[in-house]
């Protein structure tokens, strides 16, 4: 084990790929939206360039006019997880660190992610799946983290299913290791729209118009006020929620717009600042 860390420290993880370096992922810009389209045939498994390329499209995104990111499938598949040739003693290390980064990524991103799931999301497919902000599915989309019963367990999932279902639904998903159908999925929670696959597009579309209608930067503060309430007494996490409003909103152009805007019975004009 000493030895695998020195092999890992001495090689260490792949530099970020250049966007027009990608292999495995489809980037590209649509106006307001990023989409980013898994490609690696033929069932989307996550290696350690694929997890890479993922980190570096979103982390791009940082400073620039986007205010939706859309992840989906070139794939029958949506991801069937890390592929298990690269998880040898020699490897781990950098493919967890990948790992990490490609998660870390969506989650700390201030724009909001949909996720668009036609077709099966398994181990870290379903973990990505679960990290979207958003999430609409087919019913061909089914979701498990099997990881148990390959003696271990999905780190992320641990801690995130808990928040989006509770416990005892967590639990059984993560110790049975079984899969759910979407309609399940829609349930409980994992999934916000359930639409049949030949309405599939026209829907992400309608849900795309639909926020990209509003102002980038509201959209981030009100993403930041939800998730950073997460797991909080009630008390603390309205306060803070009241201190994004309060200190960062009332500064925004764009929120003194729609005041106007509403009191002049017209459509804001967004200024995006």
């Amino acid at each position: 084990m000493i030895e695998d860390f020195r092999m890992a420290q001495e090689f260490g993880t792949m530099p970020a790929p250049k966007v027009e370096d990608f292999q495995f992922l489809r980037y590209r810009l649509e106006g307001e939206v990023a989409r980013l389209t898994l490609d690696r045939p033929e069932h989307n498994l996550l290696n350690e360039r694929m997890l890479n390329e993922i980190a570096a499209a979103i982390n791009s995104l940082s400073d620039n006019k986007v205010k939706l990111i859309v992840i989906d499938s070139a794939a029958s598949a949506f991801c069937g997880g890390i592929e298990i040739g690269e998880y040898t003693s020699r490897r781990v290390f950098q493919l967890v660190d990948a790992f990490q980064n490609a998660f870390l990524a969506m989650l700390n991103t201030a724009k909001p992610v949909l996720v668009v799931v036609n077709g099966p999301a398994f181990g870290g497919g379903a973990e990505l799946a679960v990290l979207g902000d958003l999430v609409i599915a087919t019913p061909k989309a089914r979701f498990a983290q099997p990881e148990i019963r390959l003696g271990v367990f999905p780190p992320l999932s641990a801690v995130i299913l808990p928040h989006i279902l509770g416990t005892k639904l967590a639990l059984e998903l993560v110790l049975t290791g079984e899969a759910i159908t979407a309609e399940r999925a829609r349930e409980i929670g994992l999934v916000n729209w359930l639409v049949p696959e030949n309405q599939l597009e026209k829907t992400v579309n309608q849900i795309i118009a639909k926020v990209t209608a509003q102002s980038g930067p509201v959209l981030s503060m009100a993403k930041k006020a939800i998730l950073g309430s997460v797991g909080m007494p009630l008390r603390e996490g309205v306060k803070s929620s009241m201190k994004v409003f309060l200190n960062e909103l009332a500064e925004l152009e764009d929120s003194q717009e729609g005041l106007r805007a509403l009191v002049e019975k017209r459509a804001p004009k967004w200024k995006n600042r």
